[in-house]
């Protein structure tokens, strides 16, 4: 079958997970199952299964910005998600590459702390994704804790601390915000998309699992993929969040570690 449309482009800049659930692989499988063409550049490293986080090498900011440059001097993108960044050498670097020749939308996940709670940058990598990558994003998309280190505040248990904590993650810069809600307790899991407009209540129900590994880089690389292939921001994250949702309830299909294991990114293929 021969396409009238080209098929997007995409570009996951994040952090390396050997064990194939969260991070760059996450975003690649992500990316490909929702119909973009995936291209990466590696920040980070890692040493981590579906039980943790064992280590982290940082790339060298110089040899990221050499990656930057070598794929955004040949290759078209409709849209980027931006994930692990410890330093601000290192956004400083993406925020110059990316202002140079600027994707359609830049989608950034905020990754700081881990399943497990533990922060995973200083204080100093925290001032530069907040100083310098929010301000340039379409769409970040923080946890509650995620959302609690922007801002240096207490993490909202409820509803309401959510709507309450939305107009000070608007005050950061970012076009919009998905604060994501699965930390609450409850069956259900909601998350508030909020822009300049309006503040909307994207639903959905808790899926009873513990396969929750890489769940934020999916989510985010999910919303890239649709808003590269041309679906509105608010579509593009329903869309996303019901394919996740899909995933998730997946995810038993596979056997992968003895920690979190991840959700099925192919659910719909295999």
């Amino acid at each position: 079958m021969i396409l009238s449309d080209p098929i997007p482009n995409a570009l996951t800049i994040a952090g390396s997970d050997p064990s194939g659930g969260a991070g760059i692989q996450a975003d690649l499988k992500t990316l490909s199952a929702l119909g973009a063409y995936a291209t990466s550049v590696i920040t980070a490293l890692t040493a981590q299964n579906t039980r943790g986080v064992s280590g982290v090498h940082p790339v060298p900011a110089d040899f990221i910005a050499a990656q930057l440059e070598a794929l955004l001097d040949d290759v078209r993108l409709d849209a980027t998600k931006i994930g692990m960044v410890a330093s601000r050498e290192v956004a400083e670097v993406i925020r110059d590459a990316l202002v140079q020749r600027r994707p359609s939308w830049i989608v950034l996940d905020p990754v700081m702390v881990a399943k497990s709670g533990d922060i995973l940058v200083d204080d100093a990598g925290i001032r530069a994704v907040r100083e310098v990558l929010v301000p340039m994003a379409d769409l970040i998309t923080p946890n509650l804790p995620e959302a609690a280190v922007l801002l240096d505040a207490p993490a909202p248990v409820d509803r309401a601390g959510m709507l309450a904590m939305a107009p000070a993650l608007r005050e950061l810069g970012a076009g919009a915000t998905l604060l994501k809600g699965g930390h609450l307790r409850g069956e259900e899991c909601p998350d508030l998309l909020v822009t300049a407009e309006a503040a909307t209540w994207i639903e959905g129900a808790r899926v009873d699992t513990a396969n929750l590994h890489g769940t934020g880089c999916t989510l985010s690389s999910a919303i890239t993929a649709r808003l590269a292939r041309g679906e509105s921001l608010q579509e593009a994250v329903a869309s996303a969040k019901r394919w996740l949702g899909a995933a998730l309830v997946a995810s038993p299909r596979l056997d992968v570690g003895s920690g979190r294991g991840p959700v099925h990114h192919f659910h719909a293929w295999w």
